[in-house]
């Protein structure tokens, strides 16, 4: 089988899958050895996604939308987002543009 990103080879391996940094177990994939995609088969999706879901992650993702506060601009987050990062009023965070379509929130 090939890789659909880079049309090399396909390699059958046991990967660890994280999600948000959380590892969610060791599972059969198919990987490229050149470009390194993985690619898991229908069984395996769905284990992920049970774990995912016992975990409280699937779906933590959100989209949001940037506001004006006064003279600047804040972006609100989400409660889910808040409660998995513990993230309370007052905190201190530290912010840093990684690129121009990337920002990079420390807590």
């Amino acid at each position: 089988m090939k890789c659909i990103m880079c049309n090399n080879e396909l390699k059958k391996r046991i990967v660890e899958h994280k999600e948000f940094g959380i590892s969610l177990g060791r599972f059969k994939a198919l990987v490229c050895e050149k470009c390194g995609e993985t690619f898991f088969d229908e069984s395996a999706a769905e284990k992920i996604q049970l774990k995912s879901k016992e975990q409280g992650l699937f779906g933590l993702a959100k989209k949001t939308k940037v506001a004006q506060v006064g003279n600047s601009l804040a972006i609100r987050i989400p409660k889910e987002i808040a409660m998995f990062l513990n993230l309370k009023k007052e905190k201190s965070v530290r912010i840093t543009p990684k690129n121009q379509t990337q920002l990079l929130i420390e807590i």
